[in-house]
């Protein structure tokens, strides 16, 4: 155990039903196979406050139900506050990181999910919420991957 403060780390969709409760969903689980859930602090939000005290979206309560996981927690929206509490602010698409900025998030702490996960050509996580098909299931393998190659890049950069 090391003395230093926790890595914080927010993940952002649109509504905070969907893709962000997935990626804090499957990070916080990776922590604990890991056995580091100490050295980190999540947690996730949305842009926008329509779903504020929503539970996730029935389908991707589901889909995380397939792969064993218990998706949890209620909707809220980013505050300004936000930008000081979380090192790390992880969008998972270009209309969440635009909306961000403009609400004077520094741009050091921003960055899309999948712009580091080589197992994909996507820069964007799709929303599925609209969509049909298996849009939750490939939801979720690219936030999977994604927050598998996150993890090691921060673990990586506290050590540095």
């Amino acid at each position: 155990m090391t003395d230093r403060a926790p890595i914080s780390v927010l993940f952002v969709c649109m509504g905070n039903i969907c893709r962000s409760p997935m990626a804090e969903c499957l990070f916080r689980d990776k922590l604990v196979r890991r056995g580091l859930e100490d050295r980190f602090r999540i947690d996730s939000a949305g842009t926008g406050g329509w779903h504020a005290g929503d539970p996730p979206d029935a389908r991707m309560r589901r889909t995380a139900a397939r792969h064993g996981l218990v998706l949890e927690g209620s909707a809220r929206q980013v505050t300004r506050g936000d930008f000081s509490r979380f090192d790390h602010i992880v969008c998972m698409d270009g209309d969440n990181h635009a909306n961000l900025l403009e609400m004077g998030a520094p741009t050091a702490r921003l960055l899309l999910l999948l712009e580091g996960d080589p197992a994909t050509r996507r820069t964007e996580v799709p929303d599925p919420y609209y969509g049909e098909g298996d849009g939750f299931e490939t939801v979720y393998g690219l936030v999977d991957s994604a927050c598998e190659v996150l993890l090691d890049v921060l673990l990586e950069d506290d050590e540095g």
